[in-house]
Order: C-alpha cells, then structure tokens, then sequence
C-alpha cells in the first residue's frame, strides 16, 4: 500500500529499484529504508524524506512490472545491489534469489556478459561464481567469513546419509572431504532444540563431525570461528598422514 501511494506521487517514468524493487520480486530486503526509485534524468522528482532517488535511463527490457508497480528486473536489480552494498550483502540477497529459483549461476553470468562495462557488472560476476541457495542470510555471511579467510567454499545445504543410504540431516554448511558439518544457529534454534540436538546425534553416530556458530560468533568473534574451522580441517588431515600406510 505504501508502494502504491508512492507510485501516485511520482512521474509515470519513474521505476522503483534497489532494496525496493528487490523486495517487489520476492526478496526479504527492506523496501521502504527508504523507497528507491530510479528516474530520467530529464525527470523532475527530487529525493525527499523516506525517497531515495538515483537518475538514468533505463531500457524497457529492464524493467518489469509488479503488481501494478513499474520495478527493475531481477538482475538489473542485482547489479544495482552489487554498487550500493559490501559485497557479502549482495552476495546475500543473490543467494536469495537463487534459493527462490529465479536465477542460477549460469543465468547471471549470461547477463553480467551482456552488460560488461557496466558499473556492477564485475561484482556480480564474481559473486556468483560464490552463489548457493543458502538459507538464510546469515548462512550467507558465515559462509563468506570462511572464504575471505582462506578456506575453501563449502558445500550449502548439503543432504547427509549414513553408510546405509539412510538421510540423517542437512548441513548448512558441508567439507565433503572430512566429513565436517557446519550449522548457523539462528533465533529459532530455541524452539526446535530438541529436533536439532536428535539430528546432531544421528549426524555424530553416522561418522560427521558437526560445528555450530550463532550470529554473535559471526558478528563478534569471526577469528574463532575460522581458527575452529581450520582445525576441524587440520585434524582430519594430519589424522589421515599419520595412518596411511
């Protein structure tokens, strides 16, 4: 409805983008901190409280229509997220649509070759050489803490079966070669802690090692969380040269 009043006060030409587009095509961003438009630049409408306004033509194969609301499409919309946020943000709200099914790593690459040059464009091809139908944000964000420290992209959301095909569980995170599972405890994981501890015991008794990490870990201690990480890897490793013959 907000949306909607907006789109009464602004110039037919107008085209909600960013955040605000995101969220139009099914993100979980924020789409009204403020609400983002992108206009003509030959267009009048000033950035005002609660409008963010950016200026440039935009062809009309970018754009979409949502609901009655004129909106970026899904990599435009991408792209512009890849110059207004870190990267680890943009990767999040990549994986998002991944995870939803409206893009895949192919697809974006596609598109970054046909707008190479632009502003954006060597980001998002980067970034989603890294996209993965993650969970959550977060899952995201401790993902990108491994790679920027050195280690190798894990797995995401990988199916875990014991030695008799049995499926035990579904690691967030996953180091196929030894055997290490890594989950994000969110907000929720009070509620459902007795389903999670039963699946970390099927995981432990199935031969997998499992780590957790909260978002404070995340936040708060990204230094731990790699040195526990590297270890786990480490150990599996060196227990591997000691008993080979």
């Amino acid at each position: 409805m907000l949306l909607s009043a907006w789109r009464s006060l602004l110039p037919p030409n107008s085209t909600f983008a960013g955040a605000t587009a995101a969220w139009l095509l099914g993100l979980d961003l924020d789409p009204t901190n403020p609400v983002e438009i992108v206009a003509p630049y030959r267009s009048g409408v000033r950035p005002r409280a609660g409008l963010s306004v950016r200026r440039c033509d935009i062809a009309e194969s970018e754009t979409v229509t949502i609901r009655g609301l004129r909106a970026t499409t899904l990599h435009r919309t991408l792209v512009d997220l890849c110059i207004q946020r870190t990267a680890v943000e943009a990767l999040a709200a990549i994986d998002m649509a991944v995870r939803a099914g409206l893009t895949d790593t192919a697809a974006l690459s596609s598109y970054c070759e046909t707008v190479k040059g632009r502003a954006g464009s060597r980001r998002l091809q980067t970034l989603a050489m890294l996209a993965a139908p993650a969970e959550s944000p977060m899952e995201t964000r401790l993902r990108w803490l491994l790679i920027e420290s050195g280690l190798p992209p894990p797995e995401v959301q990988r199916d875990l079966r014991d030695d008799d095909g049995r499926f035990v569980g579904r690691a967030d995170l996953y180091y196929a070669a030894s055997r290490l599972a890594i989950e994000y405890d969110g907000g929720n994981h009070r509620d459902r802690l007795v389903e999670d501890n039963r699946r970390h015991n099927l995981l432990i008794n199935a031969g997998f090692r499992l780590l957790r990490f909260t978002a404070s870990d995340v936040h708060q201690r990204p230094d731990v969380v790699t040195a526990q990480v590297r270890d786990a890897l480490r150990t599996v490793g060196a227990k591997r040269t000691q008993f080979t013959p």
